[in-house]
């Protein structure tokens, strides 16, 4: 009976391991968040439909061949049909093909909005945590910044260096610049601690050389985690800016233009609504799913489970 019941136990715990390749990436395995990571099955569903709208946004001028810009009196305010799959807008435009291109804009914002306020931000939390007279002037100023709402900080910005997108880049790059600084900070402060730091300042390593290859080498798991969230608030961000007329110029299709456009018109026309605004919280609502599932995988309390 005994015996039975054990290899019950094993029985269990063998159809509980992943089948095929995972199964050899083992918790000492450095690829282990990688394998963390393709096991929630949310994770991968988020990372492929975000692939597939940069995919189809950077195929827009083969998928259609309307453009983006170029109004039709005699088609506008059409619903959805076979020749217009998303309808069309009061200038006769394609909502589907503005779509497509303001996919393009807004991705495209979010993720150099990520580089800029990432690079920025991990230079100002790595020189705050290690050098300690600089700490205290540089996260009161950060403070500061973030006792501003993002989004009112972000307009002030634009209300001085007027509509374009590169201006919009620069507003919400400083804008999230201040969360990515305190990040690495924190997962810094903690770093400079530990006895493979001493050791390196110990036998005379460089300050240079010790923030690169020590302190920020192991403050990027935090930060991985925090630029997937910047991504979605940026592109979040820059659709508040468009709706509210002080983001990215009118003409230019993006899904916050298209938002502020069809607002005026959602009783009589909800596509113009409807399909940009399911667009932005599907995209938004993934890269916060695969931000909970890389912060998962790159826990190292999982390596425990």
């Amino acid at each position: 009976m005994a015996a039975t019941n054990a290899d019950r136990t094993v029985s269990r715990a063998d159809s509980s391991r992943p089948k095929g390749w995972l199964n050899s990436i083992t918790p000492s395995s450095r690829f282990y968040p990688l394998r963390q990571l393709l096991e929630n099955k949310i994770a991968v569903i988020s990372g492929l439909f975000l692939l597939t709208v940069i995919v189809l946004s950077m195929l827009a001028p083969v998928l259609t061949s309307y453009d983006p810009k170029t109004a039709d009196p005699i088609s506008r305010l059409q619903g959805p049909s076979s020749k217009h799959w998303m309808g069309t807008d009061d200038l006769g435009r394609d909502v589907l093909t503005r779509a497509l291109y303001g996919a393009r804009v807004s991705l495209l914002v979010g993720t150099v909005v990520m580089l800029v306020a990432a690079t920025f931000g991990s230079l100002i939390g790595l020189i705050a945590a290690f050098y300690r007279r600089l700490d205290t002037p540089i996260m009161r100023v950060i403070d500061g910044m973030q006792a501003f709402p993002s989004i009112l900080l972000a307009i002030a910005i634009m209300a001085s260096l007027g509509p374009s997108t590169v201006n919009v880049i620069i507003a919400l790059a400083v804008v999230y610049t201040a969360p990515i600084s305190r990040v690495v900070r924190g997962a810094a402060l903690v770093t400079k601690q530990q006895p493979y730091v001493e050791s390196a300042r110990a036998i005379g390593a460089r300050d240079h050389l010790i923030l690169r290859r020590y302190v920020f080498a192991n403050s990027l798991s935090p930060l991985i985690v925090q630029c997937t969230f910047v991504i979605a608030f940026a592109i979040i961000s820059e659709a508040s800016l468009s709706f509210l007329g002080a983001g990215v110029p009118p003409e230019t299709p993006t899904w916050g233009n298209m938002l502020q456009n069809g607002q005026r018109l959602i009783s009589r026309a909800w596509w113009l609504s409807v399909f940009p605004g399911v667009a932005l919280v599907l995209t938004v609502l993934s890269l916060n799913l695969l931000g909970d599932g890389l912060r998962d995988a790159l826990d190292p309390r999982s390596r425990e489970r």
